[in-house]
């Protein structure tokens, strides 16, 4: 444990960011799995609101800075292959 004072808070800061992005990431997850469900089922229509969701969270999770931006265009473009495979 840190010492001085400006260290304890960036412990406690941190802490709370870490807890904010984790939040972000189980979301965009939830939204994955709910697109893979959505495919897996074969429901076009389900599919087609799921992955305009889903595109949207992983756009929000790299404009926020919790994922990269080629990582975020990977994940767009193996969706898209997904949905046009169906």
């Amino acid at each position: 444990m840190p010492n001085i004072k400006s260290a304890k808070k960036r412990v406690l800061v941190i802490a709370k960011k870490t807890l904010q992005n984790k939040m972000v990431m189980t979301n965009l997850k939830t939204c994955l799995k709910k697109f893979d469900a959505a495919v897996e089922a074969g429901n076009k229509e389900e599919a087609m609101a799921a992955y305009k969701v889903a595109v949207k969270r992983v756009d929000q999770t790299c404009a926020k800075g919790i994922i990269k931006k080629n990582a975020a265009a990977r994940k767009k473009s193996q969706l898209t292959k997904k949905f046009n495979a169906m």
